[in-house]
């Protein structure tokens, strides 16, 4: 991983700087040849359009020596929900460092992870970095992906599925915070989507993309509050993502999900946290899932 002590005169590990993204794209286009310079374009526009959480950086963390960046560490800070109320998260992602630049690549990460109170996530670690990701004290908060067929599971009857709209009467029964989850995914073009019952309105937010080497569309579940209640309301949103010609969803998960037919893949697309708050599998809220064009 390389050393974390005192760096060699004239480089530096700091916060990227909206001056440094044409350097910064080159940089993640070498560690990333797949992905196209547009894409990191786009990526940032849309991390510009996010807002600031506290004094934590924007974009995230470059090892600059003398101008030259030669590594790259991106930072998606947001507010989430937990259990004991609102807390802090980091989506870590797209580290890139170039070969001159490898003895320090574990500062760049470790700049990124200072905050004890905040809960880091890996959601997208290359095979590469696996051992690294571990060694780091990550622990897996999904093991692998369930993928399913919502139109065929149970129909529960009652059900309904309505788009979150800022004027939708559906959204009154929900809390404040999941309101305003449902509304900036929807701004950031993924499926906000509620389900409402006799009992209650149920969150969700999904976002298209293809799977089978980008020949098959799918639902990616980014956000649900549980499992029980994506395979109570399955029935009704599969019939929804029928309309728009998407069969398949997949959700993260370390085992299969009762009530979703279909098939779990263990150890397929795992997902790692770090810190007093890890998400619940199925909650990709505001990660590169969400903000990153697929």
């Amino acid at each position: 991983m390389g050393v974390l002590g005192a760096l060699p005169e004239g480089l530096v590990c700091r916060p990227i700087e909206e001056a440094d993204f044409p350097a910064v794209i080159d940089c993640l286009g070498r560690g990333f040849p797949a992905r196209s310079r547009r894409h990191w374009q786009d990526a940032f526009a849309r991390m510009a359009r996010r807002p600031a959480v506290d004094d934590l950086p924007r974009y995230g963390y470059v090892l600059d020596r003398s101008g030259v960046i030669g590594g790259v560490i991106l930072t998606l800070f947001f507010r989430a929900w937990s259990g004991e109320g609102e807390a802090i998260r980091c989506n870590l992602s797209s580290w890139a460092v170039d070969e001159a630049f490898r003895p320090y690549a574990g500062k760049l990460i470790m700049t990124a992870m200072r905050r004890r109170d905040v809960t880091y996530l890996s959601i997208t670690p290359a095979p590469t970095t696996l051992k690294v990701t571990e060694a780091l004290r990550f622990k897996r908060f999904a093991d692998g992906q369930h993928v399913f067929l919502p139109a065929l599971a149970r129909m529960e009857p009652g059900l309904r599925v309505a788009e979150a709209h800022p004027d939708g009467a559906e959204l009154a029964g929900l809390p404040e915070h999941e309101r305003r989850l449902l509304l900036e995914h929807a701004a950031l073009g993924c499926d906000a989507l509620v389900c409402v019952a006799g009992d209650g309105v149920y969150p969700f937010v999904f976002r298209q993309r293809r799977i089978l080497r980008g020949r098959v569309p799918c639902s990616q579940v980014i956000f649900c509050r549980s499992h029980a209640e994506l395979a109570r309301c399955a029935g009704a949103l599969g019939r929804h993502f029928l309309r728009k010609a998407r069969v398949l969803a997949v959700v993260d998960a370390s085992a299969s999900v009762p009530g979703l037919p279909g098939r779990y893949f263990a150890g397929v697309g795992p997902k790692y946290a770090r810190g007093p708050h890890a998400p619940l599998p199925g909650d990709l809220a505001f990660t590169e899932f969400a903000v990153f064009d697929s």
